[in-house]
């Protein structure tokens, strides 16, 4: 196949899951399309329809971090985590409300998010550099959604669709990470008042700020810098809990506070 046929073939990959976000309509599987997709491709369709956002006036103001748990790189058959970006439409204000529309399949997860002081710029980023680098940590919620149907997803179907983003809440207070263990923090995710899930920092490879240390170093083969102010979610601490109408979730992390979310009946 011509570099000149895959670029065509790329761009009606990027433009499906354009129109699939656009029109709420889940899509198959790009990897149902073209079975030898490859990462590096994925991101390429990612860029693509960031930057498109971009030219729409929207604006980046952090990353997400993607399969940090060995038990969900062992489900996609890899080694490494993955990123996606967060557009400044993608937050939700704490103890917020999610009409139907802005979602499609979603999922919650709680996680660690870290607010930058400091550009980091990788490669050889450490956990030393990480925290160096962090104002502040907080509880996160990330509800992560698919424009693909059911959920049915390889590597780069999620890479491609911007990590399977979809919104995210903080937690109000901002706790030093200088006055946290995050390896040792625990997790409890909370539906409709029932506890369902736990976790602990060290569910994300051994640290959270690990994973964000990856990060800095992935986003460096591609000249890319984790930016001042940035919000970075480091990965789930727990097996994501699918979400419906009506649904309410909370997230409390030891120390780093709550972060509580509603999703809507009402489709308007």
């Amino acid at each position: 196949m011509s570099r000149k046929m895959l670029s065509s073939e790329l761009d009606d990959l990027s433009s499906r899951l354009e129109q699939a976000e656009k029109q709420q309509q889940s899509i198959q599987a790009l990897t149902d399309i073209i079975s030898n997709l490859t990462i590096d491709e994925a991101y390429q369709i990612q860029m693509s329809n960031i930057q498109k956002k971009v030219e729409q006036g929207h604006w980046v103001v952090g990353k997400k971090i993607g399969l940090t748990s060995i038990a969900m790189q062992e489900l996609l058959g890899v080694n490494e985590p993955d990123y996606g970006h967060l557009l400044n439409t993608m937050v939700i204000e704490n103890d917020g409300e999610i009409p139907p529309y802005r979602v499609l399949q979603p999922k919650v997860e709680g996680e660690v998010a870290f607010i930058l002081k400091e550009e980091l710029r990788g490669p050889a980023i450490t956990v030393e550099d990480v925290i160096k680098a962090t104002g502040s940590v907080v509880t996160a919620i990330e509800i992560v959604d698919s424009r693909i149907s059911d959920w049915k997803i390889n590597l780069p179907d999620t890479i491609a669709d911007n990590a399977s983003s979809g919104l995210y809440v903080l937690s109000d207070n901002a706790t030093s990470i200088q006055e946290v263990n995050l390896p040792e923090v625990n997790m409890e995710l909370f539906k409709n008042g029932e506890r369902v899930n736990t976790g602990k920092g060290s569910a994300a490879m051994g640290n959270p700020a690990k994973c964000v240390a990856w990060l800095a170093n992935k986003l460096a083969q591609y000249d890319i810098s984790l930016k001042k102010d940035e919000v970075i979610l480091s990965g789930a601490l727990s097996a994501a809990v699918n979400a419906e109408p009506g649904d309410e979730f909370l997230v409390r992390i030891d120390q780093l506070g709550e972060a509580s979310i509603r999703f809507s009946n009402k489709s308007t």
